[in-house]
């Protein structure tokens, strides 16, 4: 409740001057509220322009040292990581994902043996990026399984917490996975291993560029309405969240970003645990394309990433996290 009245109470006092704005700032931003996403692709020498999204780009393995090193300079602490697969590597089962030579496995290994602790590891447990149909799991007369898919999303997440990952992102919408993989991990002595769950996880429009960064782009037969969330909905959120803290998450993900502060307040309100924000790829495209096209100025990129620490945001996933020190004074 404010207290006072106008003219003994004047607001704008406080604004007057740089100095006191600055002292009464409630949010701001450090490189400890990022995660960066970065891309990978196989190959040499590769630093390969993504058309939809300007400014960022998939790395070939012996290029993921300079995007790494860059990271570790501006103290980001933990790298998320994607694979770009060649259709040659994709079917209809995504058993690619169980490769152990596959894109992150290697990634994780050269990561952890060439850095140790310096940054986390995040990695993406998912099938889309594996599967020909460009679907988070198996499919069956069009219909996503979902004790099936959890399955292999169980094996999944061993193989990469046995590659050395950190912190296991389950992004795929199936119930029952983080109990399970939980169960799997603590069996397999990886207690240690964290979990953030995409415990909240809309069927946006706003992927269709990271869609089309990790190759599954003109893959995707149907939609993903039966199994990632409406986004009509708000209470559903909270039931989601709360099931998978009573699975074992120790971390949980709302996605998209800023069309649901709405969201990451609710859920940061209800469950008081650690809650991410993804800035996805659609959010990300507008913001840097207004500002190419001169509609907006440079400083939409802090004010949008502020809207997530306002909302209730521990951290945020985000294609602007290696360029900080750009925005950031």
């Amino acid at each position: 409740m404010i207290t006072g009245k106008f003219p003994n109470l004047r607001l704008r006092r406080s604004r007057k001057n740089n100095w006191s704005r600055r002292l009464i700032e409630e949010n701001n931003l450090t490189p400890n509220d990022f995660i960066l996403p970065i891309f990978l692709i196989d190959g040499k020498n590769k630093k390969q322009a993504i058309k939809s999204m300007p400014d960022v780009y998939r790395y070939s393995l012996d290029k993921l040292t300079y995007i790494i090193d860059r990271a570790i300079k501006n103290q980001l602490p933990m790298v998320a990581l994607f694979p770009y697969t060649e259709k040659k590597r994709k079917n209809y089962l995504g058993t690619e994902a169980l490769n152990e030579d596959n894109l992150v496995c290697k990634a994780i290994q050269l990561i952890k043996k060439k850095y140790k602790n310096q940054i986390g590891i995040m990695c993406d447990v998912a099938l889309d990026p594996y599967t020909s149909h460009g679907h988070d799991g198996l499919i069956n007369n069009g219909y996503v399984m979902n004790d099936e898919t959890v399955e292999i999303l169980k094996n999944q997440s061993l193989l990469q917490a046995q590659m050395g990952c950190d912190v296991l992102a389950p992004s795929d919408m199936m119930d029952g996975r983080i109990g399970e993989i939980r169960k799997c991990l603590d069996k397999n002595g990886y207690q240690m291993t964290q979990i953030l769950s995409y415990a909240v996880k809309y069927s946006s429009n706003f992927y269709g560029p990271f869609r089309d960064a990790v190759g599954s782009k003109n893959l995707l037969e149907g939609n993903k309405k039966n199994y990632q969330m409406d986004y009509r909905n708000s209470d559903e959120a909270l039931r989601e969240v709360a099931l998978d803290i009573k699975e074992g998450a120790d971390m949980v993900m709302v996605k998209p970003g800023l069309p649901y502060l709405d969201i990451i307040r609710l859920v940061k309100d209800n469950f008081k645990i650690p809650v991410m924000a993804y800035q996805v790829s659609g959010e990300y495209s507008m913001l840097v394309n207004g500002i190419n096209k001169k509609l907006v100025n440079n400083d939409v990129i802090i004010e949008s990433l502020i809207s997530f620490k306002r909302a209730g945001a521990n951290a945020i996933v985000s294609y602007f996290a290696d360029r900080l020190d750009k925005f950031l004074d």
